[in-house]
C-alpha cells in the first residue's frame, strides 16, 4: 500500500493525526522549509506531524533522483527536544525513496555542510528551526554544494510532496557517521592568533554551545562562556543575534568581564552577532563593512554581495571606495546570497541577519558563524593594539534600526509587501516625497527599499521563514530622519494590508 498523500489540516490528539501525513503548504518557504510543530502547552495547532516529515523525506528523495545528483545525502539535527525524532522521520522517507543517508548526528548547520565535503556527498538536509522559537521545526536542503535550495527547487519539492507524487525505490540505506564533529572543529582552528583576545561567547543555550567555545579557545582566545550549556528550553532568551534581548545580555557580560568583544551565535550556528569592548551592540551589516575594509586591504579590488536590509555604507563608505571595492545589493536570504556569491565570484557575502559567506581562500562558500567569528578575531589580530570600538568608530556614522518584524500571515504577507512596493512606485511617479524628501531610487529586487535624496532609506519585505513583514530603516543624516522614515514606511505598509504588531521597534 503506498504512503498516504498529505493533508493541510488535522486536529491534534486524534486518530487521524497519528495515521495521516499533515503538511501545511505555507511551510515551503523561498529557500528552506519551516513549520510550527508545536510543544506541550501550546494552543497553536501544528502545521506538520511526523508522518508529514516522512512525506517530506519521500519528496526530497524523489527530487534528488529527478535532478540526477545521486542517492547519497548527509543529515544532522539541531539541539531541540524534538529534532532527533523529526530527523529520523525524515530519514525514513529518504530511505524509502532509495537514498543512502549519512547521519552526522547533533550538529550546527555548517558542520553538516562541511560533511558534504568531508564525506564527498552532494546533497544535504539539516533538521533545524534556526533562530525560530521553540515549537518550530524545519529543514535546510541542497544538492549542489555549497549551495542550498532556492525558490525553484522549493516549489518543485512542494508540488511533489503535496501531490503525493514521490517514487518509492529500493536501495535505501542508513549509517551513522562518527568523528565528523572532531574533524569540523580541527578544520576551523587554523593558525593561532598573535594577539590574546578576551572574548564573551554566547550561544543562548543552542547548538553552537557544543562547538564555539572550544574552537575559539583553539585559536588562542580567552573565552568567557555565557549560556553555552545546551538546554533546548532556551531559558534565558531565544538564540538569535538579531534580537535585542540576546545582544543586551552579551553587552552586559562584555562590560562585566572586561572583554575585548562579544560574539553571539544563533540556534543552529550559522549566524554571529558582535558586541564591541564598550558593550555597544554592532549590527551585523556594520560588522560586515568592517570586515570588508580589512579584507580589501589584503585582496585587491574585491567584490562583495550584501542583502537589501544592509547599511548604505557598503556603497557609500569612502574607505571601501578608495580600496576599489565593488558591492552588489541582492535578495535577503541565505540561499540567495550564497548563490550570488558563488555566481559572481565574490570574496564574501554579508547579510544584516549575521549570515556571512566566505569564498576561497577564506571559506567554502557556505554560511558558518564560527568562520565569521574567526574572521572577526583575525581582523582584530591584524589591527594590533586597536580595539573593536576603534574600528567601529572609524566608520562613517549612520543611524539604523534593528530588523523589525511585524506580524502578517503567510497567506497575505507577499501581497501586502507587493502593495507597499506599488504605493512607493506610484509616489515616485507622481513626484511625491517620502518623509519630507524626494525619492531618489527604489530597489525592488526583494520587497521595496525606498531611498530619498539625503541617503535615508527604508525597507519593507515579506519574511521568507515566518509569518511576518520585515522593516529596516537607516539614515546617514540623523536619528530624527531615521524615525521619520520608519513612520513613513510603517504607515505605507499598514495602508497596504492587515499587519499586526512588531517583535521589536525603535
Amino acid at each position: 500500500m503506498p504512503f498516504p498523500r498529505p493533508v493541510a489540516d488535522l486536529a491534534p490528539n486524534t486518530f487521524a493525526f497519528e495515521t495521516t501525513p499533515l503538511v501545511r503548504p505555507t511551510g515551503f518557504r523561498e529557500y528552506d522549509a519551516r513549520w510550527w510543530y508545536g510543544h506541550p502547552g501550546s494552543d497553536v495547532p501544528p502545521e506538520i506531524n511526523l508522518m508529514g516529515v516522512t512525506a517530506l523525506g519521500l519528496g526530497l528523495g524523489t527530487l534528488l533522483h529527478e535532478r540526477g545528483v545521486g542517492s547519497d545525502i548527509v543529515t544532522g539535527h539541531d539541539f531541540r527536544g524534538y529534532s532527533a525524532a523529526i530527523k529520523m522521520a525524515l530519514v525514513t522517507g529518504l530511505t524509502a525513496a532509495g537514498c543512502r543517508v549519512h547521519d552526522v548526528g547533533l550538529a550546527v548547520s555548517p558542520m553538516v555542510y562541511f560533511a558534504q565535503f568531508d564525506l564527498d556527498v552532494a546533497s544535504v538536509a539539516v533538521v533545524t528551526a534556526s533562530h525560530n522559537e521553540n515549537g518550530w521545526t524545519g529543514v535546510k536542503m541542497g544538492c549542489e554544494r555549497p549551495l542550498t535550495f532556492g525558490p525553484d527547487e522549493m516549489s518543485r519539492l512542494r508540488d511533489i510532496v503535496l501531490d503525493g507524487a514521490w517514487q518509492e525505490r529500493t536501495g535505501g540505506a542508513y549509517r551513522f557517521v562518527d568523528g565528523v564533529a572532531d574533524r569540523y572543529r580541527a578544520d576551523l582552528a587554523g593558525e593561532p592568533l598573535t594577539r590574546k583576545l578576551r572574548v564573551v561567547v554566547a550561544t543562548g543555550n543552542g547548538t553552537a554551545g557544543a562547538f564555539a567555545p572550544e574552537v575559539l579557545e583553539a585559536i588562542g582566545c580567552e573565552v568567557i562562556r555565557l549560556h553555552t550549556d545546551l538546554d533546548h528550553t532556551f531559558p534565558h532568551h531565544n538564540p538569535n543575534p538579531e534580537d535585542l534581548a540576546m545582544l543586551h545580555a552579551v553587552a552586559d557580560a562584555v562590560r562585566d568581564g572586561g572583554a575585548d568583544l562579544g560574539l553571539a551565535f544563533d540556534g543552529d550556528g550559522d549566524r554571529c552577532g558582535v558586541i564591541d569592548n564598550t558593550g555597544r551592540e554592532i549590527f551585523a551589516d556594520k560588522v560586515g563593512v568592517m570586515l570588508a575594509r580589512s579584507l580589501a586591504r589584503e585582496h585587491a579590488s574585491p567584490r562583495f554581495v550584501v542583502d537589501v536590509k544592509s547599511t548604505c555604507l557598503y556603497a557609500a563608505d569612502p574607505e571601501l571606495q578608495r580600496l576599489g571595492v565593488t558591492t552588489d545589493y541582492w535578495k535577503t536570504g541565505h540561499s540567495y546570497i550564497k548563490r550570488r556569491v558563488a555566481e559572481t565570484g565574490a570574496l564574501a557575502g554579508f547579510e544584516k541577519s549575521g549570515h556571512y559567506f566566505f569564498n576561497a581562500p577564506l571559506g567554502r562558500g557556505y554560511d558558518d558563524a564560527l568562520v565569521s567569528a574567526i574572521a572577526v578575531c583575525r581582523m582584530m589580530d591584524a589591527a594590533e593594539a586597536r580595539t573593536m570600538a576603534d574600528l567601529y568608530d572609524d566608520l562613517p556614522q549612520t543611524w539604523g534600526s534593528p530588523t523589525m518584524s511585524a506580524a502578517c500571515t503567510d497567506e497575505h504577507k507577499y501581497e501586502v509587501a507587493g502593495r507597499a512596493r506599488e504605493a512607493f512606485e506610484a509616489m515616485q511617479a507622481a513626484g511625491e516625497p517620502v518623509a519630507g524628501h524626494a525619492i531618489s531610487d527604489l530597489v525592488t529586487v526583494n520587497g521595496v527599499r525606498v531611498i530619498t535624496d539625503d541617503g535615508t532609506w527604508g525597507l519593507v519585505r515579506a519574511s521568507s521563514n515566518k509569518p511576518e513583514l520585515v522593516v529596516v530603516v537607516e539614515s546617514p543624516v540623523s536619528e530624527a530622519r531615521m524615525r521619520d522614515m520608519f513612520e513613513a514606511v510603517d504607515r505605507t505598509m499598514r495602508e497596504a494590508g492587515d499587519v499586526g504588531g512588531y517583535n521589536q521597534t525603535i
